[in-house]
Order: C-alpha cells, then structure tokens, then sequence
C-alpha cells in the first residue's frame, strides 16, 4: 500500500505539530508547510526530524495561494490540514481552497472553532469568530464537496489560559469578569491529534463531517482553573470579579488581545454565564469524542497546566 503523502500548515503551533506528529506516527509522510522553514516545532526535535523519516520542510503561506500551489506540486500531497486566518483573507480562503485542489488536493481536515452551530451559512456576521469559521468551511464544502474535507470543532483551548500569564506572572492577581463561568478546556496537543488521525486515514468508517471536540472536565470554572495553574507554579493566585468593561481593557493591555476582539469575546462570555447549563447540554454528546478517536483519554487541564507550568512562573 501507498504511503499517504500530508501537507500540515502551520507545524510551529501547538495543534499543527500534534497533528503532524500523530500522522507521521500513523505512517504518513509529513510535508510541514511553514512561512519561515528555520523555526523550531514543538514536540519535535531537528535530530528526529532528519532521521524518523517521511518529515520534509516546505516553505508555503495559507494566505499566499501561490506559495500553496508550488508546495502542492512539489510535494505531491494529497491530503491538507489547514487553518483560518482571522482577518486575512476577503473571501474566506476561497482562492486558496481553490488553489489546494487544483494542485492536487483531495482531502481538507480544517482546524474549524467549536462556535459554528447548525447551518454553516446561517452563522451571522455578528458572531466574529464563528461567522468567519463557518465561511471557510462554506468554501471547502463549495470547492471539494461535502465528503471531501472535515472541520474539526473544538470550543475551548486549554491554551487560552495564556490570557492570563501576564497577571499570573507579575500581578499574582487575574481580574475577570466572570470567574464561576465554566469551560471544557481541551488541550491543543488533542487536538491536534485529532486531526492528525484523520488526516492519514487511521480512522475506519465512514468518517463523520464535523467533528465537534468537547474537553474531558465538565465543569471547571474559570477561577478553578486559575487555581489549578496555582497549585502547578506553587504560587498563590488571587482572583478578583471586575466589570465587563474592566476585563476587556485587562485583554488588551495584559492578554495582547486586540480590543474589537476583546470585546467580542466579553460578551460572549456573558452569555455564556447566563445560559451554562443549556450549554453544558449542548456540548454533551460531543465529550467521548477525543477518547473515540484517539484511543485514550483527553488530557485535563491539571496535566496541561503542570506540562506548561514554566509559562507562568516568575
């Protein structure tokens, strides 16, 4: 049997690498398309690199359909992982949708967000995340068809805690607005690994289009989570409820977030902490996705905060 030949664009993140290395793992032969070719990837050393075989650098750019065409061609993938560039592109990736499968690619897993609900094309432009989600995943339907890509769906990175290092780090204070609101942190790497079985074809079946991906913890609040971070540093962390208004300007000037964004996000969460058990259903039936697909159980957030607790100490 052939060895399937893998493009993963964006290899230097923390879901892009899992997603490279689990398909590698899965026999795949791995093209990892980078803007820059001389960074570093997580979780994967340029000794096992150069020697594990099927790992081959290639320069390429998701938001230059050129630089995705020649790496393509060269290359000769024919599966894709790809992900949204928020922003960056006016017609919701479509040329480069169009670009991948002229050059020879006949299956996309896309790194989606847990935000897109229902029907893709009833997503509003109001909903900044999942409006811009929904629309790529609109042009991958359009230009490779229903069965010819899959949009991972996960809703909320356990990575997203980094909004919090800069307080955590040198305030010993995190303000937030609503500290008992409850998420389902999932870990990149899972992720990652998610798309990455995908993308090489271990899983068996007829596979599912999406797939919604839910964290292990069902109901740890923000302020608990902030604690487990706590008890992995060694370091006391004060939590202290500020107003919304409050907490978007923390995002900017703290979380490196900008403010149209910041915003977006504070009142989606304020949503969110009125309807938390009509989410907490909702999310349900997605839980024993990550153990389904990869044989094991999703990591908790207290083995990534411990696995990351360098990030946040002094």
């Amino acid at each position: 049997m052939s060895v399937r030949k893998v493009l993963v664009f964006g290899p230097t993140g923390g879901v892009g690498s899992a997603a490279a290395r689990t398909a590698h793992s899965h026999g795949a032969e791995v093209f990892l398309a980078m803007r820059d070719t001389s960074k570093s990837i997580p979780g994967l050393t340029a000794t096992e690199e150069q020697h594990s075989g099927r790992y081959e650098r290639v320069q390429a750019d998701l938001t230059q359909p050129d630089s995705v065409r020649v790496a393509v061609s060269k290359t000769g993938a024919t599966h894709a992982f790809i992900y949204v560039v928020l922003g960056a592109s006016p017609d919701h990736m479509r040329s480069t949708a169009e670009t991948l499968k002229a050059a020879g690619i006949e299956f996309v897993v896309l790194l989606s967000s847990g935000g897109v609900q229902g029907d893709i094309r009833a997503v509003p432009p109001s909903d900044f995340v999942g409006y811009a989600h929904a629309q790529v995943e609109l042009s991958l339907e359009e230009v490779f068809g229903p069965r010819g890509y899959v949009a991972i769906r996960p809703t909320f990175f356990a990575s997203n805690a980094f909004w919090w290092q800069k307080q955590i780090v040198e305030d010993k204070e995190v303000k937030w607005a609503f500290p008992d609101l409850q998420f389902d942190y999932i870990a990149p790497e899972d992720i990652g690994a998610v798309a990455g079985t995908i993308l090489s074809g271990a899983i068996e079946g007829e596979q599912e289009n999406p797939v919604p991906l839910v964290g292990p913890e069902d109901g740890l609040s923000v302020a608990g989570a902030i604690e487990t971070i706590a008890r992995a540093i060694n370091q006391p962390v004060k939590v202290t409820q500020v107003s919304p208004d409050e907490n978007v300007q923390v995002l900017v000037a703290k979380g490196g977030t900008p403010e149209p964004l910041a915003r977006f996000l504070i009142e989606s969460f304020a949503k969110m902490n009125e309807n938390q058990e009509d989410l907490r259903l909702l999310l349900a039936p997605a839980r024993p996705n990550i153990q389904k697909y990869l044989k094991r159980p999703a990591m908790r957030f207290s083995e990534w905060a411990e696995q990351n607790k360098d990030k946040f100490e002094a």
